[in-house]
């Protein structure tokens, strides 16, 4: 499972010019199977992923395609956690 911290870089100001795009690399990665969920960092600091059932390097080439990052208008910070310990709801995680 991967954790993934969009943060706001130095061309934060564009954000709007590339939004759509954005919101579309989201969309794929949704549909692929592959985001679990998507969400503002407080406050206003840019967003997170979770991602699961992906490689590492399928993980960091996805995240290079996103439009924010490949504009330098966020930095990603890409977390792997092997899960040890978690609730029921969660153990698809696990596999």
């Amino acid at each position: 499972m991967f954790v993934i911290a969009l943060k706001f870089a130095g061309a934060r100001e564009r954000a709007g010019e590339f939004m759509e795009a954005h919101k579309d690399w989201i969309k794929k990665g949704f549909d692929d199977g592959v985001f679990l969920m998507v969400g503002n960092l407080q406050p206003g600091l840019g967003g997170a992923l979770l991602a699961h059932g992906a490689s590492r390097e399928e993980v960091e080439k996805r995240v290079a395609e996103d439009p924010f990052v490949a504009e330098k208008i966020v930095t990603a910070d890409i977390l792997e956690i092997t899960p040890g310990r978690w609730d029921e709801r969660l153990a698809f995680l696990a596999g």
